[in-house]
């Protein structure tokens, strides 16, 4: 039986399925059944929580969303299940603003509604979602997407009114309201909450060094591993479950596909399908990232030589691909742009594929903002993105406030150039072909400058062969 069964069970005997019909999974419950299952359970007494952590950042955030909106009805619903196949159902995750909003993290329910409701102070907030039922409804037993008897106990309106310091009611007293804001369908709700997670509190500046650590645990686990991978005809997929192991047993999973790129397959930007092998003498490229119980998400990528040692073009690569991410953590500042960021890692890697002769014009020329970007061949993406709840964090926010917003305290960004020369490039010689190298760390800003948080996660190319003659033996 699939932990995603939807199937409600028939609570009478009056009918057998009907063969080909979309029900015929169904069978009937017998009379014994239906006179005994309510009864005979032991009393659940009500266990009320202490406040968690994130209880009191979160009342902060749902105290500026209330400012910005006076008078005005919002609606942030948490999202329903998705159908995976069939009637299979994905693992169930909160929308980010929802949870970012309430401090329900991985235990939010599915359906739930956070809504703003005005008053002449400003607005009551309540937390609308489906309460337990009780064993003598048919729903506890008689539904298998939301009955107890099938996932488990669901959590109680006092448990969470205590638990997250919000008001809480039964889902089935919402009701929606003409001219109420709806978030993902208003356009300027949507920006709001995704503005407001462009600066991170105390609470998810801890939460992002916790999945930053166990991230680093993972990578050292495939590094321990890659023996394995590289008996493996689809050594990638060893990677990626090794990666997956760590997440789940440290956090709530991973926040988004890992990437277990080896050898040519490291050029490909996005590549998940991760089905090759791990050949010695390759580099593998592995981006991953531990989302921990809060949601919060690392992001980080490490290039690894499969056999422990870079070859002479793969370590100039390499550093190459180190000093741009070297030059683009120096350029990071307060009050710079955070595209200044960018400019500064692709300066590095103009400036190196015109030195190798790759380009057709000079490095100036490349760089030229109309007519230049031949450089761009081989990194086509952006050097950062801001991080957080979202592994692609506030990306409903203006363009003037994320590409041309002004760095401040309180920022989580990724720092990330990579060069990347496909195996069929014409352009670039043969040595480099196939070779694809990305560095990718999580950066906070501070008054004081730009804090790694992912720095003890072995960077320069010595460090990384020591990193894997240690762990490997």
């Amino acid at each position: 039986m699939s932990t995603g069964e939807r199937d409600t069970i028939a609570d009478e005997t009056v009918e057998a399925p009907v063969e080909n019909s979309s029900t015929n999974r169904k069978q009937p419950f017998p009379q014994g059944f239906l006179d005994t299952i309510s009864t005979g359970w032991a009393e659940r007494p009500e266990k009320v929580p202490a406040p968690r952590a994130q209880a009191p950042f979160a009342a902060k955030r749902r105290a500026a969303v209330s400012a910005a909106f006076p008078g005005q009805r919002l609606v942030i619903p948490a999202g329903s299940l998705k159908q995976r196949s069939n009637d299979t159902d994905y693992v169930f995750r909160a929308h980010s603003a929802f949870a970012h909003l309430t401090g329900w993290a991985s235990d939010a329910e599915p359906d739930s509604v956070l809504v703003f409701e005005p008053t002449d102070g400003g607005h009551d907030v309540t937390l609308y979602f489906r309460e337990r039922a009780d064993r003598t409804t048919t729903e506890f037993y008689g539904d298998a997407t939301i009955g107890e008897f099938w996932i488990g106990p669901r959590p109680s309106l006092a448990g969470v009114a205590a638990d997250l310091q919000i008001a809480t009611a039964h889902l089935h007293e919402f009701r929606p309201s003409e001219g109420e804001l709806v978030l993902d369908e208003d356009e300027t709700l949507t920006r709001v909450v995704s503005e407001l997670r462009l600066i991170k509190d105390e609470f998810e500046i801890a939460e992002m060094r916790r999945a930053v650590e166990i991230t680093a645990n993972g990578f050292d686990d495939i590094i321990r591993e890659l023996p394995a991978a590289i008996a493996h005809a689809r050594g990638e997929r060893v990677v990626e479950g090794v990666f997956h192991r760590r997440a789940r047993e440290d956090g709530n999973g991973e926040g988004y596909d890992t990437i277990a790129a080896s050898g040519p397959h490291a050029c490909y930007l996005h590549w998940t399908r991760n089905d090759g092998v791990v050949a010695p003498g390759d580099l593998i490229l592995v981006d991953a990232g531990v989302e921990a119980d809060s949601l919060y998400t690392a992001d980080i990528t490490r290039t690894l030589p499969v056999s422990g040692t870079f070859t002479d073009v793969q370590r100039r690569v390499y550093e190459t691909v180190r000093e741009a991410a070297d030059a683009a953590f120096a350029a990071a500042r307060v009050g710079v742009r955070f595209r200044d960021v960018h400019a500064a890692a692709m300066a590095v890697i103009a400036e190196r594929t015109a030195e190798w002769g790759l380009l057709p014009v000079t490095a100036e020329e490349a760089l030229d903002a109309d007519a230049g970007g031949q450089h761009r061949r081989y990194m086509v993406h952006g050097t950062s993105h801001h991080l957080g709840i979202d592994v692609h964090d506030c990306a409903q926010a203006r363009r003037e406030m994320y590409y041309d917003g002004i760095l401040a305290p309180g920022m989580v960004f990724t720092i990330e150039p990579g060069l990347y020369f496909q195996i069929d490039d014409l352009t670039v010689p043969a040595e480099l072909r196939g070779i694809g190298v990305r560095i990718e760390d999580d950066i906070l800003m501070t008054e004081d400058g730009p804090v790694n948080l992912s720095a003890d996660i072995p960077r320069t190319a010595d460090e990384v062969e020591a990193w894997m003659a240690r762990l490997r033996g």
